[in-house]
């Protein structure tokens, strides 16, 4: 049986050991969510909520601890890690609370001798592919919608966070779960390929890479199941002239710099109207000069290492590429010691400035840097914003929401903000466009992907 190991990004060394699930350990679990899907699927909604909110309590009563562990895991600093798992409790409700609703039969208009309705099926046994970056936000965002209406989940996280599944298993069980109806695997990705073509997996939920999604698609191709994909992204911000400069500045920079830029919706390009352009960029410079770069686990600090060194070796590359091409770094990193050049640790970074020419304005950097580039008008912005593969989400700060709800429409992108950033509502779909994906996930439109309608057509009095 084969291992993997856990290296913790705070001083590269190893946090924890795993042995590998076996081949025949995942054939064990698919035939128990078999199992477990015909009977958790017979339970009414209103009992699988209950079941599920028990499951929610006993993960957040160990909040201090689950947060300690994203910590030593990613490298987050500790003064943040706690907000994940109130994040996951606050999907987790407001997912439960609307699935009765969502759940509920759809019947159409009355016609003499007859009964007819659309019912939602569950599908069966969902596989969800997690990623490291948000441990158990991105998790909860797939494990609760497809539990509550009626499929059995198999979890398999980053090998990066394996304690992320660990401890939602044993939320699962301390609820009172049947057996089968929530497990998790740690597997390889050859393993990972062969579990989702096997026709005991009925829907795929994957976030991660835009390679993994490819991944995940050749593993499906000779399969009619699909899966939903979220990519990541190159998510724009634009500040328009009429924006309140102060705010957009302190809610764009947290976009840029929290949890070390490793956010698939963080802002990672600024399209400034040229009148403020100025104002903006040293605003930003001075936002990321008064950073705490350090260790995560000291309560002053404010960003953490990257989740690996290879990580921000990468980051480096592509600031340095950049500016080779002419970009200039303005921010001063001889301010953050902790950066030496070879660890985790990254100082942030602002460029100006730089062209769609340059990958760091159109290829995916996951960590705390940003481009930004002065604009003349709404339409130029529209133009660079769309100037990309990604569409995941996409902000627009301004006084006019008119405006912004005419610069939306015409964004290729998921979700459209207006004067906030970075952030996921449960109760609005969460999808994407182009290379950031397929799919939806959260929301009554969540639900669309995790059931089946199926058809109830009765003639009566016969």
């Amino acid at each position: 049986m084969s291992s993997f190991e856990t290296i913790t990004p705070i001083d590269d060394s190893v946090l924890l050991t795993r042995k590998r699930h076996t081949d025949a350990d995942v054939d064990a679990a698919l035939s128990r969510a078999a199992v477990g899907f015909e009977e958790w699927r017979r339970l009414s909604i209103a009992d699988r909520v209950e079941i599920l909110l028990r499951a929610v309590r006993a993960f957040v009563e160990r909040k201090d601890e689950i947060a300690r562990e994203i910590t030593d895991q990613i490298g987050r600093p500790i003064a943040y890690s706690g907000g994940e798992v109130n994040g996951f409790e606050a999907r987790a409700h407001t997912m439960l609370s609307l699935a009765p609703d969502a759940l509920a039969p759809i019947v159409p208009n009355a016609m003499d001798g007859f009964a007819r309705s659309i019912r939602r099926a569950p599908l069966g046994t969902v596989a969800v592919l997690a990623p490291w970056n948000y441990p158990f936000l991105t998790a909860v965002n797939a494990v609760i919608p497809a539990l509550v209406a009626g499929n059995v989940v198999l979890l398999k996280h980053s090998d990066q966070t394996p304690l992320a599944a660990e401890r939602m298993d044993e939320a699962f069980r301390a609820a009172g779960l049947p057996d089968g109806v929530f497990q998790y695997l740690h597997i390889d990705h050859d393993q990972v390929a062969k579990m989702v073509a096997d026709l005991r997996v009925a829907y795929v939920c994957f976030t991660g890479s835009v390679a993994g999604g490819r991944a995940v698609q050749r593993a499906l191709a000779e399969t009619f199941k699909s899966a939903g994909l979220e990519l990541g992204g190159k998510d724009p911000a634009y500040i328009r002239g009429d924006a309140n400069i102060d705010h957009a500045i302190a809610n764009v920079a947290d976009g840029i710099f929290f949890n070390s830029g490793q956010s698939c919706c963080g802002i990672e390009r600024v399209y400034v109207h040229e009148r403020h352009f100025k104002t903006v960029v040293d605003g930003l410079v001075a936002y990321a000069e008064q950073l705490k770069l350090g260790d995560p686990r000291d309560a002053a600090t404010t960003l953490g290492p990257m989740v690996k060194a290879s990580a921000a070796d990468f980051v480096r590359r592509q600031i340095g590429k950049a500016v080779d091409q002419g970009a200039r770094a303005l921010v001063d990193r001889r301010k953050f010691a902790a950066d030496n050049g070879r660890t985790a640790y990254l100082a942030p970074a602002v460029l100006v400035n730089c062209a769609h020419t340059m990958s760091i304005m159109t290829e995916e950097t996951f960590g705390p840097v940003a481009g930004i580039m002065p604009v003349k008008s709404d339409a130029e912005a529209v133009r660079l914003m769309n100037d990309s593969r990604y569409g995941l989400t996409a902000s627009i700060w301004t006084a006019d929401p008119d405006a912004a709800e005419a610069i939306g429409e015409q964004l290729d992108t998921g979700t459209v903000f207006m004067n906030r950033c970075d952030f996921l509502d449960p109760e609005l779909a969460w999808t994407g466009v182009k290379d950031s994906g397929r799919g939806a996930t959260l929301s009554r439109v969540g639900f669309d992907y995790l059931t089946r309608p199926k058809s109830y057509h009765f003639k009566l009095n016969v």
